[in-house]
Parts: C-alpha cells; sequence; structure tokens
C-alpha cells in the first residue's frame, strides 16, 4: 500500500502561483510513477501532469503547458506541482496518484494505470 498527502492549495488570484506537494509513504517511492489529476464541481476528473519514477520523463495536460510543472524528489518522497499563470478555470480539487513503473510518455496520463491516490488539495482562482 502506498499512502499519499497532498498539501499546498488555498484561494489565490488569477496569474498567481502556487506549489502542490504530495507526500507518499508505504513502498519504495521510487517504484511508482506519480501523477496529478484535477476534478472541477460538475465535471469529471482529468489528468494534469505525470512524472516517471526516475523524473527523467515527465508528461503534461496541453492546457498546463508551460503553466505547471511537475518534479519529484525520492528522498524525500515527494512529488510537486508548480503551478503559475493561474487562470479561474484551473479552480478544483487537485489528486496526487501512484502507477507502476512503466512505459512514458502519453500513456502516463492514463487514469487507469495509477492504483493509489490521496484525498485530494482544494485550489481556488479567483478572478
Amino acid at each position: 500500500q502506498v499512502q499519499l498527502v497532498e498539501s499546498g492549495g488555498e484561494l489565490v488570484q488569477a496569474g498567481g502561483s502556487l506549489r502542490l506537494s504530495c507526500a507518499a509513504s508505504g513502498r519504495p517511492f521510487s517504484n511508482y510513477m506519480m501523477g496529478w489529476f484535477r476534478q472541477a464541481p460538475g465535471k469529471e476528473r482529468e489528468f494534469v501532469a505525470a512524472i516517471s519514477w526516475s523524473g527523467s520523463s515527465t508528461y503534461s495536460a496541453d492546457f498546463v503547458k508551460g503553466r505547471f510543472t511537475i518534479s519529484r524528489d525520492n528522498v524525500k518522497n515527494t512529488v510537486y506541482l508548480q503551478m503559475n499563470s493561474l487562470k479561474p478555470e484551473d479552480t478544483g480539487k487537485y489528486y496526487c496518484a501512484a502507477g507502476a513503473r512503466g512505459p512514458t510518455g502519453q500513456t502516463m496520463g492514463t487514469m487507469g494505470r495509477y492504483n493509489y491516490w490521496g484525498q485530494g488539495t482544494q485550489v481556488t482562482v479567483s478572478s
């Protein structure tokens, strides 16, 4: 089992920045690909960004490219999502997820590859 705890979400004005963190415990962190997903009220959960177990490969949704950056620290067992130039449409609950090592690239955005999920952290962007 892997336990995931997100933090860092808050209310921010449009154009602002936030850094989300996800602390992992349980099985060795470096065994897992890590991803961030988000869900807005009334909408389905969607993929945001993912990073391979080593950190050498990342993949992001088109709507966050150039604004959000995913990174990880395998010593601290933590994955981060740096979010810049935030927009009101970025509002939602952000979830951290862990999945087994495997192919990189676009497939990292497939929700079914992730076995463990955190409880989420709320991000609200005001206009």
